[in-house]
């Protein structure tokens, strides 16, 4: 198995597409599924609103309110338009415009039963439209839903938004396969460490479990402390079987670097290492081509430059440092390190699109 020729230059692994065999296994599946179940099927209540259960469902609906709850939701059904409609999610789409369109050809609604003579409006969607209207979500209580699923797609685990938002440093770590970099940078932007570190002796063995306890405790013992450390999360397919060593590697170090991190976990249960999305940094950063992830060598070329020369840069070098940064830097750039490059990038992403919610 000649590895490295799989490997891109600086000892980043790219990712190979998957064989084709979805047919043979929807076919296979369709096969075993055509038995019928012997399970009892779940049986759902019907309500045909043409008949005497129409009339019913109406009349439990008007006993589901009260009357200043009645008035309020029928003054919105009858004087709002459709684009204030549809600001009620249940009223996207075709059912705020139905209820217009019956509005102008019937008049105003009298009663909420008369709600479910519109189309698409039976008795469970017409009682949550009302409960919609009744308690509309307001525009924080939406931005947080939004901020927590962005928080879902971007980092693993799972954790509280509250604990994201008050954090006031972290160190960003990605690994390759044959180095390892990080960066240290506060809420405020500023880098405060930026650094590498090779080790290359870790794939020329067995993968013996303590070399990588060995040699993973002498690193972390370098880099510094924070409130959470953020790893890179990504992989080679599993369809790959030339490239199981480097799937090996990769998540031998992330477990080590769980287990060693994550130093109080099993005293409060709370994660401090996170691992994040890395084609979600690569988006913010514009770096995608496809499912390709580009250098981000000249985005970071570009941030150093920027600290010189503007008043209020995107990322702030110390003075103090910014010289060895930019030597370091310089030394890379007829050997690509992209590890280096991309703890930067991460860091960056993590406070921008988790903690402050910008845009690049």
């Amino acid at each position: 198995m000649n590895v490295p020729s799989l490997l891109l230059a600086g000892g980043r692994w790219r990712c190979f597409p998957l064989p084709l065999g979805y047919s043979l296994f929807q076919s296979l599946h369709n096969s075993c599924c055509r038995k019928e179940s012997t399970a009892p099927k779940k049986i759902i209540p019907h309500v045909d609103f043409s008949d005497e259960t129409a009339k019913e469902s109406g009349k439990t609906l008007e006993k589901l309110f009260s009357s200043e709850q009645k008035a309020s939701i029928l003054h919105v059904l009858n004087t709002a338009s459709n684009k204030e409609l549809e600001a009620f999610k249940l009223l996207r789409g075709k059912k705020s415009l139905n209820i217009v369109e019956h509005r102008e050809k019937f008049g105003p609604f009298q009663t909420l039963e008369s709600l479910m003579n519109v189309p698409l409006f039976q008795y469970q969607i017409t009682v949550q439209v009302c409960n919609s209207i009744l308690n509309p979500e307001t525009e924080g209580k939406k931005k947080k839903l939004q901020e927590s699923r962005l928080l879902r797609k971007l980092i693993k685990p799972e954790i509280g938004r509250e604990r994201v938002k008050a954090v006031n440093s972290i160190v960003s770590i990605v690994s390759g396969t044959r180095r390892i970099a990080w960066a240290h940078l506060d809420r405020k932007l500023a880098v405060l460490d930026w650094q590498q570190t090779e080790y290359c002796q870790l794939m020329k063995g067995s993968y013996l479990s303590s070399v990588y306890l060995e040699e993973i405790s002498s690193i972390i013992s370098k880099m510094p402390k924070a409130d959470f450390y953020v790893l890179e999360k990504t992989g080679p397919s599993f369809q790959n079987p030339s490239l199981f060593p480097v799937l090996l590697h990769f998540h031998m170090t992330e477990a080590m670097l769980y287990a060693l991190l994550n130093t109080a976990f099993a005293q409060d249960g709370h994660h401090q290492v996170l691992s994040m999305n890395r084609n979600a940094v690569g988006k913010h950063f514009e770096l995608m081509i496809g499912d390709t992830r580009t250098s981000g060598k000249e985005v970071v070329k570009q941030l150093l430059s920027e600290s010189v020369l503007r008043d209020e840069p995107r990322v702030f070098f110390p003075p103090a440092k910014i010289v060895r940064y930019r030597q370091m830097f310089s030394s890379t750039e007829h050997n690509r390190v992209e590890e280096l490059y991309d703890s930067l990038l991460q860091a960056i992403a993590f406070y921008e699109l988790a903690v402050h919610n910008t845009e690049s």
